[in-house]
């Protein structure tokens, strides 16, 4: 098995060690240097890492857990894998075939519970099917929409004897490129247009994969806007870039594409949180005339009915629309409105916090190398590396759109395996972090540490911020009061650590956190009160009590 997957191209894998895989912890003794076993600290955090590894190099990212607990742990990477289009394998060792279905210690029955989590959910049954098996789920992975797969390996199958030869290589899959009809259609749509705008998403671009829908984006003076968490793969210096559809998605990006007459939408699966709730196009048929590409004929129609459905690869895609004639229209005016509105939302109020996020981003834009990687897991922090910095072409943002919690650290660690001499930087609350902080062992063991900025405001901010929008003066569950001193537990584990207690120290603490060779954690002091960027936490609880005494 082990040599199928060097065969396929594994060079890093992720996990918790299990009695239950120990066969194949035997085999990669031997793989050091060429396929690493990165030992993780939970299996949450393993398959995290995994999840990102996918997602920022578009090879699998392979996960080894044990069977039972630690599947079921790893079951968060595994939804944000699917969530996120990235490619992922998890092996899972399972129960001897010799006692399935007596519900022997640990057993799960991996089809049923990851079924609807992966793309395919299967159990290696037969030693000589290896090969066969692993191909499948490797190409799997990475074709169509990219996404998870879960193998379920019993232990007395992983022991058994077998003459069949390992792989040789992976399946090599080509993206289906356009047809020349559908592309002539797509430009007659766009001719008899007014409002266009493109809007793309996903993860599996090659590195400048959208270079040539900017070139006819500018060309032409369309609008761009990215899907939640993937403006990274747009140049947002770009005058035609303007905006993130997502969480806390920005009025002028709403109105553009609510009053669009033409989307032409690549990539993108159309998810809950780029379409405010599925109300910014009705469904099934949306008013707006929808031209919708993607490599998965099961992602188009899956939504919203397009005018034009065009099955191709957003790679190849892309590089036929570049080679299309530009097109023209009197919208010039409707672009420009929307990237000025892009660039208006850059500026802020002073915060009601000792240390202003506001300012802390202004720094990063402007000190932080072009190539740097951004991750966050979930929360109001992420609004930070969503909305307040600018991805040229060769930054990256790595953010779950499962709006998962603890996936930043994980996510930086990979992200630091994959590119050991480039800048990373986490971005996580003080609730966010302590889901998934003793992976500061796996930094420090694998020599992968990042930086991480702590956004400290002693509560769960999303759900505060909901409390008080619909439970005002009712707060419950949401503070937390007996938090670590997270400089003393960053020190522990082997980083740089300060406490950056106000604005003013944080350029300085940057620095040195830049600086240090073991990683940095800077805890940075935040209020409560400023838990967005443009109101604050007294100020929902005063417009939800306003409108409660109006209904009343």
């Amino acid at each position: 098995m082990v040599d199928s997957l060097l065969a396929l191209g594994a060079t890093k894998s992720f996990g918790v060690p299990g009695e239950s895989y120990l066969a194949v912890l035997d085999a990669l003794h031997d793989t050091a240097g060429k396929l690493d076993y990165v030992l993780c600290r939970n299996e949450g955090g393993a398959a995290f890492m995994a999840a990102a590894y996918g997602k920022l190099t578009r090879r699998p990212g392979i996960c080894f857990v044990t069977r039972g607990p630690g599947a079921t742990n790893a079951s968060i990477g595994v939804h944000t894998a699917l969530q996120d289009s990235a490619p992922m394998l998890l092996f899972v060792g399972q129960v001897g075939t010799d006692m399935k279905g007596r519900e022997a210690f640990q057993e799960v029955d991996y089809r049923a519970a990851f079924g609807a989590l992966a793309k395919w959910a299967v159990e290696i049954d037969d030693v000589d099917r290896i090969p066969e098996i692993l191909s499948r789920a490797w190409t799997m992975a990475v074709s169509g929409r990219p996404g998870p797969v879960v193998i379920a390996l019993p232990e007395d199958m992983l022991t058994a004897r077998t003459t069949v030869e390992p792989l040789r290589g992976p399946v090599q899959v080509h993206e289906p490129a356009p047809a020349e009809r559908p592309l002539r259609a797509l430009r007659a749509y766009l001719t008899t247009a007014r409002r266009p705008v493109i809007l793309l998403g996903g993860c599996n671009w090659e590195d400048q994969g959208t270079a040539p829908i900017q070139r006819f984006a500018e060309a032409s003076d369309i609008p761009v806007v990215a899907v939640f968490r993937y403006q990274d793969q747009f140049d947002n210096h770009s005058p035609v870039f303007c905006g993130e559809a997502g969480v806390g998605m920005s009025p002028a990006v709403r109105t553009l594409l609510r009053d669009a007459d033409v989307i032409l939408a690549i990539n993108n699966r159309f998810g809950e949180n780029s379409t405010e709730g599925y109300t910014l196009l009705s469904v099934p048929e949306p008013a707006q005339t929808l031209i919708h590409v993607h490599a998965s004929d099961l992602e188009l129609g899956k939504v919203y009915r397009p005018a034009l459905a065009i099955q191709a690869g957003p790679n190849a895609f892309a590089r036929a629309l570049g080679e299309l004639a530009p097109v023209q229209g009197g919208w010039a005016d409707w672009r420009a409105s929307a990237r000025q509105a892009y660039e208006a939302g850059f500026d802020l109020p002073d915060l009601p916090s000792p240390v202003d996020m506001g300012k802390v981003c202004a720094h990063l834009r402007d000190t932080l190398p072009e190539d740097a990687i951004l991750t966050n897991g979930a929360g109001n922090f992420a609004v930070w590396p969503g909305k307040f910095f600018r991805y040229g072409p060769r930054a990256r943002l790595l953010g779950p759109q499962s709006g998962a919690m603890g996936y930043g650290l994980p996510a930086a660690i990979a992200a630091r395996l994959v590119h050991p001499t480039r800048t990373v930087v986490c971005f996580a609350g003080d609730g966010d972090f302590q889901m998934n902080c003793a992976e500061l062992a796996t930094a420090l063991q694998a020599d992968a540490q990042p930086i991480i900025l702590l956004i400290n405001n002693g509560i769960y901010g999303t759900i505060r911020a909901h409390q008080e929008r619909h439970y005002p003066e009712r707060v419950h569950g949401t503070t937390m009061s007996r938090n670590p001193d997270f400089v003393t537990l960053a020190q522990a584990y082997g980083l740089h650590a300060e406490r950056v207690q106000h604005t003013s120290e944080f350029a300085a603490a940057f620095a040195r956190a830049r600086a240090s060779r073991t990683g940095a954690l800077l805890d940075l002091a935040i209020s409560p009160e400023a838990i967005t960027p443009r109101q604050t936490l007294s100020q929902m609880r005063q417009q939800a009590l306003a409108a409660k005494e109006t209904t009343s």
